[in-house]
């Protein structure tokens, strides 16, 4: 490592296999502090024994957000890391999209293994999922990059991301709609709601708002099927301010 160090200089150093021995057997504090006190910019995977800088769940999505603050999910486009002719159980565009968009509701990046062939060629099933999601990606671009993790689950049953100054609620929602969607304990005023690279406005009905309560009512968006994606449409809800949530029980008093 030191030898890499030196001559290299990496800014990411990505650790595999840490379960093997304990922190002491790995030597992971002195193996950090010699990493980062070369190049105090050094960014470490979690893989060290607990002395990472970020999570590394693997093939399996966490239910719950993971407890750092940065994180990452490492899956692969079938069953098998690298390439396995053998293998043929190949994700689907759909199935990647929606989980990668999971990913990012709960502040996380995604790490797609693809398996290159012997002469470097990509087979056709990976090169569709990945045209398709940077497809999806580019018409999407404004609810993924720069934004921030989502509101909390219960909120919205999907996905879902915020801008960098929490005033703009981007809503995914998986497959084609049937009827409306709902948002509950949303303490915000809408001021537009777009479909993401469709540029269509939607119009929102408030149900069950009593107006001596301080209780948000529930909010019910109708998304016409005419300007549903393919794979996951993608809403933008302008607020009237950063996102405020009510968290109470619903108590009117």
């Amino acid at each position: 490592m030191a030898e890499v160090m030196n001559q290299f200089n990496p800014d990411l150093w990505w650790f595999d296999g840490d379960w093997e021995h304990s922190a002491d057997e790995w030597e992971a504090q002195k193996v950090r502090k010699m990493l980062t006190t070369h190049n105090p910019n050094t960014i470490i995977n979690g893989r060290l024994m607990g002395y990472g800088d970020y999570d590394t769940p693997e093939q399996n999505f966490p239910v719950q957000r993971p407890h750092f603050d940065w994180w990452e999910l490492c899956m692969t486009i079938n069953n098998n890391w690298g390439w396995q002719p053998q293998d043929t159980n190949w994700k689907t565009p759909y199935e990647v999209i929606t989980i990668f968009a999971d990913a990012i509701s709960n502040g996380g990046n995604m790490l797609l293994d693809i398996g290159p062939k012997a002469d470097g060629t990509i087979p056709p099933e990976e090169e569709n999922v990945l045209r398709e999601l940077g497809k999806w990606n580019k018409k999407h671009e404004t609810a993924i990059f720069g934004t921030l993790g989502g509101i909390p689950q219960g909120h919205f049953y999907g996905p879902t991301t915020l801008s960098k100054d929490s005033s703009t609620l981007y809503l995914f929602l998986p497959g084609k709609v049937s009827g409306q969607i709902m948002i509950k304990g949303l303490d915000n005023q809408i001021q537009d709601i777009t479909v993401v690279g469709n540029g269509a406005k939607l119009q929102h009905k408030i149900v069950g708002k009593i107006s001596w309560s301080p209780v948000p009512g529930l909010v019910y968006i109708t998304v016409p099927e005419n300007v549903q994606d393919q794979y996951m449409t993608v809403l933008q809800l302008k607020l009237d301010k950063p996102v405020k949530l009510y968290r109470g029980k619903g108590i009117a008093g």
